[in-house]
């Protein structure tokens, strides 16, 4: 039976759009006026199924979804196109929590990385821009691992950078994908949900869901 989440915790690895970040609405709505811009076709249920993915996997989603000559890579330069003007115009906001909970995780001298399928560069532009990037101690993005989530490389990946143990790590994700990386990994997992409520499988695992990252402040102080 895995340990519980606070118990003998040396790490913290976070997701970060959705988590850390106000971000996947800002995500999903520039999404839409892409397929908008490009007269291409677009479907909530779609833009749900790759939350959470990486761009390669989310538009290998796409192409199932809306046929093999989906055009992606134009689609994807001009949402990169739109999603860096986003990114210039500080679109992102931080999510409640973020800065007590990172206050907490120092008082108790644990370390902490983000684990997230965004590209590193992209990844560290948002976290500067909201000025978290000197909080962490490590990044490990999406375009730096072999499979992204659901597989366990980037928090696999994210211990090693620490040099703490997976098992002494906790995932904290918003997403159901990355909920089911995280297990996988054999960190201990709590979700706090953002577009997506937790799925069957997630449930019938036991993991903890909590409202929002100040639910982890509060359980964490209590430990």
């Amino acid at each position: 039976m895995p340990a519980a989440p606070f118990t003998s915790l040396r790490a913290v690895l976070f997701d970060m759009d959705g988590l850390l970040l106000d971000s996947e609405r800002v995500a999903y709505a520039i999404g839409r006026e892409t397929s908008e811009h490009l007269g291409l076709p677009w479907r909530h249920e779609v833009a749900m199924a790759i939350v959470g993915l990486n761009s390669q996997d989310g538009y290998r989603v796409m192409r199932e979804a809306f046929g093999a000559d989906f055009p992606a890579e134009a689609h994807m330069a001009e949402f990169g196109r739109r999603y860096e003007a986003a990114i210039d115009a500080g679109r992102f906001d931080l999510k409640p929590g973020v800065h007590a909970l990172f206050d907490l995780l120092d008082e108790r001298g644990l370390r902490r990385a983000v684990a997230t399928s965004t590209r590193r560069a992209r990844a560290i532009a948002k976290l500067d821009g909201v000025g978290v990037w000197p909080r962490l101690q490590g990044l490990v993005g999406g375009d730096e691992v072999a499979r992204g989530k659901p597989a366990p490389d980037i928090y696999l990946a994210a211990a090693r950078l620490l040099e703490v143990p997976i098992a002494d790590c906790l995932v904290l994700e918003d997403s159901n994908t990355g909920v089911r990386g995280g297990l996988a990994s054999g960190a201990r997992v709590i979700m706090v949900p953002d577009l997506l409520a937790p799925a069957e499988d997630v449930r019938a695992r036991g993991v903890t869901v909590m409202d929002s990252l100040l639910g982890v402040v509060e359980a964490l102080r209590r430990s």
